[in-house]
């Protein structure tokens, strides 16, 4: 299927394939050496789309159109963002998406590595999305939707699409990898923004616990202002200790418990 930058482009083509549930997946947060990993899962509103060519939305609230559009084409890769451009998209994706996040803790990652905490976390962020989804079908009074699924047995008609190049491993649903997914599809564009904003949030109210670290300007990632904190200080309690910077900056007696 060849890839479009065109307006849910990808989506639309899926849903005339017989898709029903048309989702996307992205995470932020597996390369910083403190913090949790985040996930985020999001679905348009409406899978035949024609939500966006309407003026208004479920709660019929009226839309000023051009300016929906606007942010409509804004969603793209989080990274090609500012942070007061992500953070004012993350509220409108949150009005008009369905959107489901999810999130491991350092503890987790440290436990379990980082490739399977991303996984999981995945698999969260699904699950938070059927809730929400459930708990909005259950309390609207036009019943938009005919919703009968479980997001653990979604069935052939729904697909989870997976920024990367890889699917989620011992996950029932069918699933579809894309490398770029986060430049070239909506779902995808949106949930990294998501993901991005919500694990920012979190570095930032870090950042009031450990000031010393300075995780409201790096959000912990390994730049150097970290790393010299990291050289002075020792690792907190938000450190992932089984990363090896993290590991390197211990005292030699806690050191030799982590394993690589």
């Amino acid at each position: 299927m060849e890839l479009s930058r065109d307006l849910f482009e990808y989506e639309k083509k899926l849903a005339g394939e017989g898709y029903g549930f048309i989702i996307g997946v992205d995470e932020v947060g597996r390369g910083p050496l403190a913090g949790p990993v985040v996930a985020c899962a999001v679905m348009a509103r409406n899978f035949q789309f024609s939500i966006f060519n309407f003026q208004t939305n479920s709660n019929d609230k009226i839309f000023n159109e051009q300016d929906f559009f606007k942010k409509i084409n804004l969603i793209k890769d989080s990274k090609l963002l500012s942070e007061k451009q992500r953070e004012g998209l993350c509220d409108f994706i949150l009005e008009n998406f369905y959107v489901g996040v999810g999130m491991c803790d350092h503890e987790t990652i440290d436990r379990m590595n980082i490739l399977e905490a991303t996984y999981l976390s995945m698999k969260k962020a699904l699950a938070d999305l059927s809730r929400n989804m459930r708990e909005e079908v259950v309390t609207s009074k036009d019943k938009i939707l005919d919703f009968r699924f479980s997001i653990l047995d979604f069935g052939s008609k729904s697909i989870i699409l997976v920024d990367g190049n890889k699917v989620i491993p011992n996950f029932s649903a069918e699933q579809r990898a894309v490398v770029g997914g986060d430049k070239l599809i909506k779902s995808i564009s949106a949930a990294s923004i998501v993901a991005k904003v919500t694990r920012d949030r979190i570095m930032k109210k870090m950042h009031a616990a450990y000031p010393q670290y300075d995780f409201a300007r790096h959000k912990g990632y390994g730049t150097k202002v970290h790393m010299d904190a990291l050289k002075k200080y020792g690792p907190c309690e938000i450190h992932r200790k089984s990363f090896r910077p993290v590991r390197e900056s211990m005292p030699d007696n806690a050191n030799k418990k982590i394993l690589d």
